[in-house]
């Protein structure tokens, strides 16, 4: 999945990571005719877009991303007829359990709330889940349920787009980081690599987790928090359900082949590095509803980051170098709970073992909602990030309404509510509690 031959030196857009975001940013706007260049500072489809649960889930999302769902489920049903390819997607609904009665009242009012929105979703009581997933056991006394929503695989999804894209005529270019925005004239032109420039009107950034150091190179300050979050793969069981379970102690889907996907439902541990003392205050809400679900690392990620920030250290001239294929580390603390907490919903489970573990790098924004749409004071630069650990499933409304923007001007959808300058404007969503 590498374009042959010197880097293409002139494109319509040039797009800045090489996650899902950017993969199906690159694709619509390919199909449609615009020559693409899509730049990666690693392996296609390495971080969070090929590390997330692969949920596709309309359920339990901020009301400013629920229509965007809406549409973007209409997308999953057909994308692997779309993209020619196995994505693994089962549509098999999600499905939250409620442990006691306040979280059922909590959550009957999200559903009412997400129903008067549109979604096809409904509260279950405790014989309703247990008629949905007849082998679980547990303490539960009702859920939600949306039944369209589904689950997928996220590195086959994210590489499918990369290629499809491809099969169109865009270039993509992975080991080649977007080491700066370059300017002219107070609008963005293209970006600098160590291939060299690519030169192009509009500039893309969908860098995930980096996103904040890309948007730096051009004077824009985008709040953003960097959390690690863990998951493992099980070993293959009897087929138990094709739902999406986020349980108390656990969220988990099964594979087709037996395998489970698990983590700890919302848990995630937050390095702190010199980026965590920028915008605290902006952050403080999120922190108070969702503290119980992080925890705080201060030790060597804070040390690197400041010898990163040294006159004299490479990464001022070569600032993703130290971030190439990332392999973080994961709570194996986190993952045995996680296996308990599937055992003790699953007690038939008496071989239930860990085949591997593995964690990435969630962008989380102040308000836990993307930043989409263009840079008013700052030409030809449109962000495509900070999905805060919503992204996958939101991916390919995502790059369709990317596409959108560029070649149209303006989206299908409404989008206002996700724009940059919300932060500065003092507007942000209103911070929820992570479910």
């Amino acid at each position: 999945m590498v374009a042959e031959g010197p880097i293409e030196k002139q494109a319509d857009v040039v797009i800045i990571g090489g996650g899902i975001a950017g993969c199906a940013s690159a694709y619509y706007l390919a199909k449609r005719g615009a020559k693409v260049v899509l730049v990666e500072k690693g392996r296609i489809a390495w971080e969070q877009s090929s590390r997330n649960w692969g949920f596709a889930r309309q359920q339990g999302r901020h009301p400013l991303e629920i229509p965007l769902m809406l549409e973007c489920n209409k997308l999953w049903v057909n994308l692997e007829r779309e993209l020619n390819a196995d994505l693994e997607w089962v549509q098999g609904g999600n499905l939250r359990l409620a442990p006691d009665e306040r979280e059922q009242a909590r959550l009957e009012e999200i559903v009412k709330a997400e129903r008067d929105l549109g979604l096809d979703i409904k509260l279950l009581s405790k014989n309703e889940v247990q008629e949905l997933v007849p082998t679980m056991r547990g303490p539960w006394v009702g859920g939600m349920y949306t039944p369209s929503d589904g689950h997928a695989e996220p590195i086959k999804v994210t590489t499918a787009f990369a290629r499809a894209a491809q099969e169109h005529g865009a270039k993509v270019y992975p080991y080649c980081a977007a080491e700066r925005v370059l300017m002219a004239g107070g609008r963005a032109i293209g970006v600098m690599t160590p291939r060299g420039e690519v030169k192009a009107p509009v500039v893309l950034c969908a860098a995930g987790a980096w996103s904040s150091k890309v948007s730096h190179t051009v004077g824009l300050d985008l709040p953003q928090r960097s959390v690690r979050g863990t998951v493992a793969a099980t070993t293959a069981q009897t087929p138990t359900a094709k739902v999406g379970v986020w349980g108390g102690k656990v969220a988990f889907r099964q594979k087709k082949d037996g395998t489970f996907y698990i983590a700890g439902a919302g848990a995630a541990d937050y390095d702190i590095t010199l980026e965590s003392f920028r915008h605290l205050r902006m952050f403080l809400p999120n922190y108070r509803k969702n503290w119980r679900l992080l925890r705080l690392h201060i030790g060597m990620e804070l040390l690197r980051d400041v010898g990163r920030a040294m006159p004299w250290s490479p990464a001022r001239k070569h600032p993703f170098a130290h971030a190439v294929d990332l392999e973080p580390k994961p709570n194996l603390k986190k993952v045995q709970s996680s296996r308990q907490a599937l055992r003790e919903l699953f007690p038939h489970f008496t071989d239930l073992g860990i085949q591997r573990s593995w964690a990435g790098y969630i962008d989380a924004t102040p308000d836990a909602v993307p930043v989409l749409g263009p840079v008013p004071r700052l030409q030809g630069f449109i962000f495509a990030t900070g999905f805060s650990g919503h992204g996958f499933g939101m991916g390919p409304i995502v790059g369709k309404l990317m596409a959108e923007l560029v070649l149209d001007g303006k989206t299908s959808l409404d989008i206002s509510g996700l724009r940059y300058t919300r932060f500065a404007e003092g507007k942000l969503a209103e911070a929820r509690e992570v479910i």
